[in-house]
């Protein structure tokens, strides 16, 4: 594998560890190849997570020319400052593509730049993962996910593993040929083996779609209660054959006290 950009950490000793884990894991690095992992190269904190928050919900192409229109309200075609997030009009950002609440988001990312909650690049680098998720969650509408994103992606910490993320719950049950995606605890238990790699073992999650997606099926995990209250309902529609009640003693005294007709 060839290294094809510059990694806070070595590359090398992580596919070294995690193939030595299980045969499953090392045939997906085998499969997968060259090692892509690529950085952002936002210059500050506020503009990838600006650009983060533009990405949410919608597709990467239409996110792309939704930030392009945001990048057009700064000047010289650069992202727009904190300050001048917060001099736009909220008709201007909605113009823009944004949601209401995006743009709300933004001016509070914007807000909180200013007053020193959301770190420099130099800072966050000084900061522990724990610091910066504490932090940054802050911000109205940044959740842990986009942190981990920031933290996997721009920052290039090599330990990061986001369990609520769908492509490797997803990736993590091709891999290892499990018939329902797992929960998030349960990811995170396993995941502890991964450590302290367990950011390229993600990568490798998101890669075994790519491979494994279209050969295997894998069904969302359904909780305890639904598959409970599925049972009873199945159960409730199951056809069962009547059986012929029997008469109690007292009703079988009456009938034999009545008095009994004369046949004909």
């Amino acid at each position: 594998m060839t290294e094809t950009t510059k990694l806070p950490f070595d590359h090398v000793k992580a596919h070294a560890h995690l193939s030595g884990l299980d045969k499953r894991l090392a045939r997906l690095i085998e499969k997968t190849g060259t090692f892509h992992f690529k950085l952002d190269t936002c210059d500050s904190v506020y503009e990838s997570l600006l650009e983060a928050i533009t990405h949410q919900s919608i597709s990467g192409k239409a996110a792309a020319t939704i930030f392009g229109r945001i990048k057009m309200l700064g000047t010289e075609g650069r992202c727009p400052t904190p300050q001048q997030i917060l001099a736009a009009t909220d008709l201007a950002l909605r113009e823009a593509g944004l949601s209401y609440a995006k743009a709300a988001s933004m001016k509070d990312l914007a807000q909180k730049t200013i007053e020193g909650i959301v770190p420099t690049i130099k800072e966050a680098h000084a900061l522990s993962d724990e610091e910066l998720v504490t932090r940054l969650i802050s911000v109205k509408g940044i959740g842990a996910w986009t942190v981990e994103m920031f933290l996997m992606f721009r920052l290039g910490r090599p330990d990061v593993l986001p369990i609520h993320d769908y492509g490797v719950q997803k990736g993590f049950a091709l891999t290892y040929g499990k018939k329902f995606m797992p929960k998030p605890r349960e990811l995170a238990a396993f995941g502890e083996r991964w450590r302290p790699y367990r950011t390229v073992a993600s990568w490798y999650m998101w890669r075994a779609i790519e491979i494994y997606g279209k050969k295997r099926k894998v069904m969302k995990a359904v909780s305890a209660k639904k598959a409970k209250k599925g049972k009873r309902i199945k159960g409730a529609n199951r056809t069962t054959k009547k059986t012929p009640t029997t008469r109690s003693k007292k009703t079988e005294r009456k009938a034999k006290s009545a008095p009994q007709r004369k046949k004909r």
